[in-house]
């Protein structure tokens, strides 16, 4: 059975993640919705935590052992903070996780000591496609292989930081199976189009691409010439954006219950009423009932559990249901006030809409 108690190592981190989370993200992340744009400095600091690199063994750059759970732990924070400056900072994690999970011997001598020993890069990853019955299981995208390298054909959208990239991992369906390609941003056929404007987290910069026959060396095949295994890679996606969704509900449930504590109507506070403090208490045990179900599933990939894969399903869906009650339900107990940006419950709301649709844009 797993313990509910962190590590030294764990409390260390997670301090250190809640510090950063409080003065420096919720802090900018007004500005940084309202002007749709992240400081770099923000993100630079958010780097220096060393979140990725306590991720990678010393022999590939890094200090630590990957844990799902510490991860897991410290996403929450993140999204506690901000949700658009988390996946941020998060975002090489997008490339780097993959490639030390099921990537080859080669492929994390080469990429993981780049991404490490220099600041904060923009390095990505490519798994949403613009249909509504999306499914990272029969991907639209395809890829067909030659006697010399793949070729890559189909369009993708959400993909963070695309422009910038430096490399990125672009998932698409090789026969009947899901495989990741590691792509250079300067292959002939991979074209960036414009910035995706979204309703929420709209200071993280995402884009749509187009892939026009590109050839990928037969080398780039994330996992070498067998390939790899897709379920672990979704897992700690779906962990990761679940944690980050279980913080941004704690933010707006306790902003919303230290709100009722304070305002009066008819000599009252509202938190003394029956509606408003069914309303939290049913936000306390939803919040608390994910949390178990995050860190259990977290627990399972840690230990190579059978069914980790499904209870990382199970987290994700449960988390995206759950930031959209309580985050609704923080705008319907400030009343008016929470439709205004003086509050930031309404951008909150916004943000939660994303959990469910921005499958695989986050990784810790």
């Amino acid at each position: 059975m797993y313990a509910f108690e962190p590590t030294e190592e764990q409390k260390m981190l997670i301090d250190s993640v809640q510090r950063f989370a409080a003065n420096d993200l919720r802090a900018a992340s007004h500005e940084a919705d309202e002007h749709c744009q992240l400081p770099a400095n923000l993100i630079k600091k958010g780097w220096e935590l060393g979140l990725l690199q306590a991720s990678i063994p010393e022999s590939f750059g890094g200090f630590g052992e990957y844990s799902a759970v510490t991860g897991a732990l410290a996403a929450e924070e993140l999204g506690w903070g901000d949700l658009a400056g988390a996946l941020a900072v998060l975002n090489p994690g997008l490339f780097a996780l993959p490639i030390l999970l099921v990537g080859s011997e080669a492929q994390k001598k080469i990429y993981l000591p780049q991404i490490l020993e220099v600041d904060w890069q923009p390095y990505t990853a490519a798994l949403i496609e613009p249909r509504f019955d999306f499914d990272p299981n029969e991907l639209e995208t395809t890829v067909r292989e030659t006697a010399s390298d793949y070729i890559l054909t189909g369009e993708k959208v959400f993909v963070p930081y695309a422009e910038q990239a430096r490399a990125m991992i672009v998932y698409a369906r090789l026969g009947n199976v899901t495989q990741g390609f590691i792509l250079t941003n300067d292959l002939e056929g991979l074209k960036v189009e414009d910035r995706q404007q979204l309703m929420g987290i709209k200071a993280l910069p995402v884009y749509k691409l187009s892939l026009r026959n590109v050839h990928i060396p037969k080398e780039n095949r994330l996992g070498g010439e067998m390939g790899h295994d897709l379920e672990p890679i979704l897992a700690i996606a779906r962990v990761t954006m679940a944690a980050l969704g279980l913080g941004l509900s704690r933010a707006a449930f306790e902003y919303a219950r230290d709100y009722a504590r304070e305002r009066e109507a008819f000599g009252v506070k509202i938190a003394q009423k029956q509606a408003i403090a069914f309303m939290l208490a049913e936000m306390a045990t939803e919040i608390e009932a994910i949390r178990l179900l995050i860190w259990e599933a977290a627990w399972m990939l840690d230990k190579g559990k059978e069914q980790a894969s499904k209870f990382a399903y199970l987290a994700f869906t449960g988390a995206a249901d759950m930031a959209m009650m309580v985050t609704d339900r923080a705008v319907q107990i400030l009343g008016g006030h929470g439709y205004i940006r003086e509050h930031p419950v309404e951008m909150w709301m916004r943000s939660g809409r994303g959990i469910a649709t921005l499958t695989g844009i986050a990784m810790a």
